[in-house]
């Protein structure tokens, strides 16, 4: 292979790395990210590779210093993929114990609330049978679990650059260097990143992952396809009174504090040792500059039905994290030489179901059965369309078939009439009647913010240190961490837009949609220009500037391997 398009290659996605004197490593599929849909898809292969008398090597690359360390869901999981992977889940030790007992959903006023009847939702929505748990948890367990069937996986390791050929084929990834300065020199710590071969390559990074979307692009995955759409969850882990705790106890709530014409909720989750999982999640087409997610769900928890929950009680853990919910008609193409994009790279959360773990793990069950299906086959072409195939016809397909229209209803017409009239589709779809037409996402999200002199601004309330905080102490509870002498891993396009356009036209919205205090804007005096400033050492990878910045100039890559979160629990 030759040295220019790989340089190229390098530039676009926001690396400057010399492969000259990189060690390698070959393997028969490798994985990158060690999610549900990573990890999924690695156990898979090895159980159809022992069936089939194969010695198929895997390998799992993941940024995090740990297993679990970087996932952050609710989350309330469905079983049914799970119970396909390993049937016998309930016999072994494994994280999943606290059955949902009683679900919730309440509209809340400022301080008033109204409880959903529970007849009135679509059984999709409601989630007997289902488990409240600590995703983080399940993947660390998953890994165990893959491990003993061989896998080798590899925590520590930020996979930085997507290796292709001169015949366009994807053929790894290579790591970041380790020990670079700030201005790209050398520390006496540095050390080369190293290449991962294989003939295989599956990206399970997540929503807007950095390599995903390089590739997305790269390929023309999305050609004939929606924009895909977001949005942003913010959790809290707390540990409360134990009068105040309800084991198996399921709430949503939408309403305050948002504003009609913004989508979003809440979610209370009650499972473990008197612990509650609480959370806020605001969808990334608002159209107001002077929205801030991370202060919406602040004030939220202010709201007299949540403050009884939380009263006496301790936050232990705080994360954020960008969600993927576009749906059907914005699931990209799923393969590409060389490889292919599973879980939420693709983009399989159902979104009025609140719930993706089980698409994404199905995802990596479908494409562990393509790669083994090659293999026994003799297929040398490295080619997944078998995979996409397997898709149009899989569950996750038909699943989010049925609620395609739910998320372009509630973005045209609000979310009072939009939820009525997404629910009245939601129950047609139950009695197997389904609308003969698809809406389509009118544009992406980072397109939808009005110019701030045409919006009203938002005055949030001031944190009151017992329910609500500030993004500082918040961002302290995540245990992120990042050396600070190292290049950016917030990469800026073209340095004189924040202050030249975003400040002059949105009054710079990055003060505000980062959950993490990240950016600022910095002025001495009213006689001083000025000053755009980014503390990437906050970053808690929710990747919400990359999608939420409308000039698009924010561009996210990843740091140093092992950087970034902490998450316990989560």
């Amino acid at each position: 292979m030759s040295n220019k398009p790989v340089n190229e290659l390098n530039e676009q996605q926001g690396q400057v790395l010399d492969s000259s004197n990189r060690e390698s490593m070959e393997y028969d599929v490798l994985i990158v990210g060690a999610g549900p849909a990573g990890l999924s898809a690695a156990i898979q292969i090895k159980q159809l590779s022992q069936k089939s008398n194969l010695d198929i090597s895997v390998c799992v690359l993941e940024k995090a210093s740990e297993i679990g360390a970087h996932i952050l869901s609710g989350a309330v999981i469905e079983t049914s993929a799970l119970d396909k992977l390993l049937p016998n889940w309930k016999e072994l030790d494994s994280p999943i114990k606290t059955k949902v007992k009683k679900d919730k959903l309440s509209y809340l006023g400022k301080d008033w609330s109204i409880n959903f009847p529970q007849f009135l939702l679509p059984p999709m929505m409601k989630n007997h049978g289902n488990y409240i748990v600590s995703l983080g948890n399940v993947c660390k367990w998953l890994s165990e679990v893959a491990e003993n069937l061989g896998v080798e996986i590899y925590p520590g390791f930020s996979a930085a650059e997507v290796l292709i050929d001169d015949n366009g084929k994807v053929y790894g990834v290579a790591t970041g260097d380790m020990g670079v300065s700030r201005d790209g020199s050398a520390k006496d710590s540095w050390e080369s990143g190293m290449e991962l071969h294989a003939k295989y390559t599956l990206f399970s990074e997540g929503a807007r992952g950095s390599l995903s979307k390089f590739l997305i692009d790269n390929f023309n995955l999305s050609e004939d396809r929606d924009h895909q759409k977001y949005a942003i969850g913010i959790k809290e882990l707390w540990e409360i009174k134990d009068e105040n705790h309800q084991e198996g106890l399921v709430e949503h709530s939408m309403g305050w504090p948002l504003s009609d014409g913004t989508g979003g909720g809440s979610f209370l989750y009650h499972f473990g040792q008197n612990q509650v999982s609480i959370g806020y999640v605001v969808h990334l087409n608002y159209t107001n500059p002077y929205v801030s997610p991370f202060d919406e769900f602040q004030q939220y928890k202010t709201h007299p039905s949540v403050k009884k929950v939380l009263e006496g009680g301790k936050r232990i853990s705080y994360g954020a994290r960008a969600i993927t919910a576009g749906g059907y008609q914005s699931v990209p193409k799923l393969f590409f030489p060389g490889g292919a994009l599973i879980g939420c790279s693709a983009g399989f959360l159902n979104y009025p179901k609140i719930k993706g773990t089980h698409n994404a793990m199905e995802s990596g069950i479908l494409v562990a059965e393509s790669i083994v299906e090659n293999f026994v086959n003799g297929n040398q072409t490295d080619d997944l369309s078998n995979y996409q195939e397997k898709y149009e016809k899989s569950k996750i397909a038909k699943e989010l078939k049925k609620v395609r229209n739910v998320k372009p209803f509630q973005s045209r017409y609000g979310v009072i009439l939009g939820t009525i009239l997404s629910g009245l589709d939601m129950w047609l779809n139950t009695f197997g009647i389904t609308l003969p037409f698809t809406l389509g996402h009118i544009k992406p999200d980072y397109k939808t913010l009005r110019k701030a002199s045409e919006c009203k601004e938002i005055i949030y309330p001031k944190p009151d240190g017992e329910f609500s905080f500030d993004k500082l102490s918040s961002v302290f509870l995540s245990s992120t961490n990042h050396e600070e002498d190292q290049p950016a891993h917030l990469t800026l396009k073209d340095s004189n837009i924040p202050i030249k356009v975003n400040l002059v036209e949105y009054d710079e919205p990055a003060q505000r949609y980062c959950p993490a205090g990240v950016y600022e804007v910095l002025s001495a005096d009213e006689n001083s220009e000025p000053v755009f400033q980014i503390n990437a050492q906050n970053c808690v990878h929710c990747k919400t500037c990359d999608i939420k910045d409308p000039s698009q100039n924010i561009n996210w890559v990843v740091p140093q391997g092992g950087e970034g979160p902490l998450y316990g629990g989560m």
